[in-house]
């Protein structure tokens, strides 16, 4: 008999709760050794992906640790073994994401807000991915005493990068990335939606969908695509993992963004550093990873009620703008992507941090 998805979480948290107290005894002062708290490595998603990243940097201890470090989408410590810790004075770092609201996570969001905001007054210091993080925790999770900075997500500026030569000659393509499920499908809609404005207008574009999809969520998307008579104009080109992501956006001319309030998406700034401009929704923390002259903007409501999206006609005006200004915007995404996203700079102020908490040199 399969075991719900809801009892198997619970029974890891206390699993790995179990081997969080059972390894404090040995807890190690003055050295950094870092401990995740049950967090995952992959190779796909963002906690997994950073989780890895940090991994490789900082070996995980579940014994003899010197520190916690908490992602706040994948907290798998139950609150009692997070206080026990606290109180030992194991210091804490909480990477703080987003937070739950009732438009997209309308069953449960007060209950996973709580316990993100234990952790969140508990840390010892906070990295907000975005601005847009912070603003989010401060009315969703409140405020906190303690230190905290903004600290971007970061991409590898070396593996994602611009092509060599200039492609074959083919119709400009729009690139949308991601694992899309039923609540977000709403962003491929509006994707489709604004190419076929866009087409009707007599711009000869394309769009690539690649990632992961929900099978409903494909097809549904399909119909979408048939019903505008689009045809080959939108490609879905299935899933891709992290050795073949480069090459993924290299194929593509642009990024479409029309997510709303994603907190900080790695997605975008693996277009920037791949020297794409992005077209997104003016929403969450995505204008400040694009800056002013890497893209183009989309007004949409500043709100937390639904997933309100550009209009097709507002989509294919935007289209437009990156196509007129593409050079200039991508000289600009990579260079925005190499000076203020790269991962060795990312990874450098992690390991100042953590030596600053278990020991006693400047943060």
């Amino acid at each position: 008999m399969r075991v719900p998805d809801d009892a198997q979480r619970a029974l890891y948290r206390w699993a790995m709760g179990a081997v969080a107290l059972a390894g404090l005894p040995f807890t190690r002062r003055g050295r950094v050794a870092v401990s995740y708290g049950g967090a995952r490595a992959g190779d796909a998603g963002g906690p997994l992906v950073k989780r890895r990243i940090l991994g490789e940097r900082f070996p995980e201890h579940r014994v003899g640790y010197s520190l916690l470090y908490v992602l706040s989408n994948a907290i798998h410590l139950p609150g009692r073994v997070l206080a026990a810790l606290h109180r030992a004075r194991v210091p804490i770092v909480l990477n703080q994401n987003g937070v739950f609201y009732p438009s997209w996570y309308p069953q449960g969001w007060e209950r996973e807000n709580a316990r993100m905001a234990a952790v969140h007054r508990m840390a010892s210091h906070v990295l907000y991915q975005s601005a847009f993080c912070r603003r989010c925790a401060e009315r969703f999770l409140g405020r906190r005493d303690g230190p905290s900075e903004i600290l971007y997500n970061a991409v590898d500026v070396e593996r994602f990068t611009p092509p060599d030569r200039a492609p074959e000659p083919r119709p400009f393509t729009f690139l949308v990335t991601g694992k899309i499920a039923a609540a977000t499908a709403y962003r491929l809609a509006a994707s489709i939606e604004g190419l076929a404005a866009a087409r009707r207008g007599g711009l000869d574009l394309r769009l690539a969908i690649a990632g992961t999809l929900d099978p409903a969520v494909e097809a549904e998307a399909r119909a979408l695509a048939g019903r505008h008579g689009l045809g080959d104009a939108v490609r879905f080109a299935g899933p891709y993992d992290g050795a073949g992501a480069p090459a993924v956006y290299r194929a593509a001319d642009a990024y479409l963004m029309l997510k709303h309030n994603d907190p900080c998406p790695n997605t975008v700034l693996e277009a920037l550093a791949s020297g794409l401009p992005v077209l997104y929704g003016n929403s969450g923390g995505v204008p400040e990873l694009v800056g002013a002259e890497a893209g183009v903007p989309l007004p949409v409501p500043d709100t937390f009620e639904g997933t309100p999206t550009p209009a097709p006609a507002a989509v294919a005006a935007g289209m437009a703008q990156v196509i007129a200004r593409r050079d200039a915007m991508s000289e600009a995404a990579r260079s925005r992507a190499v000076a203020h996203f790269g991962l060795a700079a990312w990874l450098e102020r992690h390991e100042r941090l953590f030596a600053a908490l278990v020991g006693h040199v400047r943060p």
